[in-house]
């Protein structure tokens, strides 16, 4: 069964700290306290709408701990890979328009 025990209130306040320093706007819906239900929303620079969630226990690397956020985009019909909270935010901000 898959668990999201990796997603603390650090990690989470971790990704918000990269999201605001990126200059995104982001919320989330609050749920903090059930990670498996947990999502930000997010507008990259070019209007477009981001989700971001925490990946599940299998999806998480051994090898890299930190990485635990997966966005993706409707619009663009694209996910990226888990990654940590600077790199997600890094990757919203620099997809092309």
């Amino acid at each position: 069964m898959a668990t999201f025990a990796h997603a603390t209130p650090e990690r989470c306040a971790q990704l918000g700290r990269a999201l605001t320093a990126a200059g995104l706007d982001w919320s989330d819906n609050g749920r903090q306290d059930d990670p498996q239900f947990l999502t930000y929303t997010v507008t990259d620079p070019h209007g477009r709408m981001w989700q971001v969630s925490p990946a599940t226990n299998f999806q998480i690397s051994p090898s890299s701990p930190g990485q635990i956020w997966q966005a993706s985009c409707a619009a663009l019909m694209t996910r990226a890979p888990v990654l940590s909270a600077r790199l997600v935010a890094e990757h919203i901000t620099d997809v092309p328009a």
